[in-house]
């Protein structure tokens, strides 16, 4: 594994003493609860309660304000104490800094949403995927070979919060691309993994004269004309059905420039060298590929308190 210096120095000596590291430890053994508590005590709006009494919250008046029963309040903010996301004042429940972020970062609501709707349940066969090599926790979903042939067969909420860590972490990449792709003539896009076509749309309305063509599944070819319909400047951008893990895929030719937006970082090391392959990359004197991945990581590291 190849990391940058400051990764290095980060991850190559212990930080922890052995109290520390014990606490750790048991930390880890407890993170489902500690997930699960923290999702409830945000789902029923304890959070936001004690977010907006200055003073504090009894537990017999939280339960008053949320209708719920003593003993769910009272377990889950007790689990809270020891988690942290809340503190205890006398017989008053606050937010901690920790409970405070939990409630209002964006990242974070995005991140749980995926975690407890996409993955929560699949990931009990994580075992199962890493001995076979093949997506076992996705069955949870139906008999798919990969989440993105199931994607637009998902539940609705589970394919809404899919979407919406998708587009957080692409999103962020957009504007730093742009200024870079277009910094060259550029009349011609190949989107590859375009998905709902957020990043064709945001090229359109940056260039009038661009257009753009989007090399997805069918059923990602479909979500996506849906999601550009009536859009200004739809009728620039064009949709691509394929299978770009098809080994007799070819990806079509004369484009300025190729767009993958967190696109190779979800497959394996073989699957993005026969996709890279079958992109002729090195045989496009024209063309310029642009990983979205990499300017997004960029841009989210600047977001950063």
């Amino acid at each position: 594994m190849k990391l940058p210096k400051q990764l290095l120095d980060r991850y190559a000596a212990e930080r922890q003493s052995a109290g520390e590291a014990q606490r750790t430890a048991n930390e880890i053994a407890f993170t489902p609860v500690v997930f699960q508590v923290s999702r409830l005590m945000k789902k029923f709006g304890i959070l936001s309660a004690l977010n907006e009494a200055r003073d504090g919250l009894s537990i017999s008046e939280i339960v008053k304000k949320l209708s719920l029963s003593e003993y769910a309040v009272k377990l889950l903010l007790e689990s809270s104490l020891s988690i942290g996301t809340v503190l205890l004042c006398g017989e008053k429940f606050r937010l901690s800094k920790a409970g405070y972020f939990l409630l209002t970062d964006e990242m974070v609501d995005v991140d749980m949403n995926f975690i407890h709707d996409v993955c929560y349940e699949g990931l009990f066969r994580l075992e199962e995927t890493l001995k076979s090599g093949k997506p076992e926790g996705l069955k949870v979903f139906g008999q798919w070979a990969t989440i993105y042939e199931a994607l637009s067969h998902l539940p609705p909420h589970v394919r809404k919060s899919w979407l919406a860590f998708d587009h957080f972490y692409s999103d962020l990449a957009f504007e730093p691309a742009l200024k870079i792709i277009f910094s060259r003539k550029t009349d011609k896009i190949l989107d590859v993994g375009g998905n709902t076509g957020r990043f064709a749309k945001r090229c359109i309305g940056y260039d009038e004269n661009v257009r753009v063509t989007i090399m997805d599944l069918a059923g990602q070819i479909s979500m996506m004309k849906d999601a550009v319909a009536g859009a200004q400047g739809a009728e620039r951008i064009d949709g691509l059905a394929a299978d770009l893990l098809d080994p007799a895929t070819r990806f079509p030719r004369d484009f300025d420039a190729i767009w993958l937006s967190q696109f190779l970082d979800c497959f394996a090391e073989e699957q993005i060298v026969s996709i890279l392959a079958r992109g002729g990359v090195d045989e496009r004197a024209g063309a310029a590929l642009y990983f979205g991945a990499v300017l997004g990581q960029a841009a989210l590291r600047n977001r950063r308190v």
